[in-house]
């Protein structure tokens, strides 16, 4: 009998004791389940934040990078005046063309770098430059008296100042400007050539500015100013497309040289765009192009 109630309180203990061991093991499994998932949500957590935090990153290295050199990555961009014939306008398909942008173009070809033609305003081009928006500019753009304000290729083209008259206005010389209204795009190369001789300008009337040669021009031909001071290769093609009785007068304002403007501190750009032109004007490249626009050769790179 002791022996029959040994036996089931050892089966009783024993059954016991499984049951604890049951309870432990099942307890212990949730609790690592637990812990686990608490470490895989920690760690997804902590990699969509370093994935977060890596965009970031990235997306800011790369504004800081187009901020300091442009878009030189892959694509040139090219700031420029699309009233400013034959140097860089639009056409009446809506395509942006000319002589500065047909050398931009093969330059950017020649470097492996995607070309884009960015139109701009002209009183608006050092902050497009500064801002990264553009990675220079390109369009009849004139080195005398910005000489200490950029990064500059080699001129590529010599320029002068003139003055546009029509042809019965009775106006020949310089001081025939007396008592005129004069006008001149602003910011230009003219206005500043102008700013500069006080003598002549004191002579006149009135010192106008508009936002493009364009409306200068048009303005001249009704009537509305006496002369327009701008670029004597602008203001020959303008004639000549016009077909308008304007004279240019014999007597300069100034005398200039066109090159490409890059921001301040981007000598890397700047010197490989200045090895692609050195190449087209060895090649015949760079005579074809003026040729085309000019119907002689006007560059002096290499001459």
């Amino acid at each position: 009998m002791k022996k029959r109630v040994w036996m089931l309180t050892m089966a009783a203990a024993a059954a016991l004791a499984l049951s604890g061991c049951s309870s432990g093991s099942s307890d212990s499994q949730e609790t690592q389940s637990e812990a686990a998932g608490t470490t895989a949500q920690a760690e997804e957590s902590d990699s969509q934040e370093a994935s977060e935090e890596s965009g970031e990153t990235a997306e800011d290295a790369a504004q800081e990078e187009t901020a300091e050199g442009g878009s030189t990555g892959g694509t040139l961009i090219v700031g420029f005046d699309q009233e400013f014939p034959p140097m860089g306008f639009m056409a009446e398909d809506g395509s942006y063309v000319g002589f500065d942008l047909d050398l931009a173009q093969e330059a950017a070809r020649r470097l492996g770098l995607e070309y884009k033609a960015q139109p701009i305003a002209w009183d608006s081009k050092d902050m497009e430059l500064d801002s990264g928006n553009i990675d220079c500019i390109w369009n009849g753009f004139t080195i005398t008296g910005r000489e200490d304000d950029y990064e500059w290729t080699e001129p590529y083209m010599d320029n002068a100042q003139v003055f546009v008259v029509n042809g019965d206005s009775g106006i020949e010389t310089l001081d025939d400007l007396a008592g005129k209204v004069v006008e001149c795009q602003a910011d230009s190369s003219a206005l500043a050539a102008l700013n500069e001789d006080a003598e002549l300008t004191s002579t006149f009337a009135q010192l106008l500015t508009t936002a493009d040669y364009n409306s200068a021009l048009m303005d001249l031909e009704q009537g509305a100013v006496d002369a327009v001071a701008m670029d004597v290769v602008v203001a020959r093609y303008q004639i000549q497309q016009r077909d308008a009785d304007f004279a240019v007068l014999d007597e300069t304002l100034s005398s200039e040289a066109y090159a490409v403007g890059f921001k301040k501190g981007n000598t890397e750009l700047r010197d490989k765009v200045q090895s692609a032109l050195e190449e087209m004007a060895a090649d015949g490249t760079m005579k074809e192009i003026s040729e085309k626009w000019f119907g002689e050769d006007l560059t002096v790179i290499g001459k």
